[in-house]
């Protein structure tokens, strides 16, 4: 079941102890970044605290994240996850540079491929935030395996958010701890290239399709490809 927890003005944690959500809360709509699982009814907590309309923002569309559309209808999803995203939704482009208002809170858009190919990252410039959907964790694990992740566009997109990091002073991942410092940035990118350059071993999992591999910060659910 899906817990609400207020994280600061006008801005809440919706989590369930599997992906967590953000809501903020404006004087004419309300920001919904991500869905959850179809099971986590994230529609009903969200009504729960307001009657506004509302826009879904998408991190990217893997299931965990896009789950809940159906009660929702529509998104703003960058185009290299449409293909994720279930039958019937309608869909709209989010592109590098797109800016959302909603109340005191101004959100732009950062395009950071790798985890899926149409991966983003939303900034909160003035209050310092980073919302940097599964890319930036704390431990893990982080999913890299499957035909719709490249692990050398993830290592270029935290390289690219390793460039924000002195204009940010609080990350606030999907999985897992939440909020992180933005340090994490760089260790996941140590560890992502450690992989790469083959200095870790991996241990297969014993029910994905993948390997496991464990970084000095990191563990990366990873294989090269993953046929069907």
């Amino acid at each position: 079941m899906v817990q609400k927890r207020w994280f600061m003005e006008d801005f809440y944690f919706l989590e369930d102890e599997r992906v967590r959500q953000f809501l903020i809360v404006g004087k004419e709509e309300a920001l919904l970044i991500d869905t959850g699982f179809e099971d986590s009814h994230v529609y009903d907590v969200v009504r729960s605290i307001t009657e506004l309309p509302v826009r879904v923002l998408m991190t990217h569309g893997d299931r965990d994240h896009a789950g809940g559309l159906k009660d929702f209808g529509a998104c703003q999803i960058h185009k290299g996850d449409w293909n994720l995203i279930p039958e019937g939704i309608h869909t709209e482009p989010l592109r590098e540079g797109d800016i959302f208002h909603c109340g005191s809170y101004t959100l732009e858009v950062v395009e950071i491929p790798g985890h899926t190919y149409g991966s983003v990252a939303f900034v909160e410039w003035e209050k310092k935030l980073l919302l940097p959907g599964d890319s930036v964790q704390k431990d893990g694990p982080i999913y890299m395996f499957g035909e719709h992740r490249n692990l050398d566009r993830y290592i270029e997109s935290l390289k690219k958010l390793q460039g924000l990091a002195d204009r940010v002073e609080t990350v606030l991942p999907c999985h897992h701890d939440c909020p992180i410092t933005p340090d994490y940035i760089g260790k996941n990118l140590q560890d992502a290239e450690a992989m790469k350059n083959g200095m870790l071993s991996g241990k297969k999992h014993p029910h994905l399709p993948c390997a496991s591999y464990h970084g000095r910060w990191t563990e990366f659910y990873y294989t090269d490809y993953v046929s069907e």
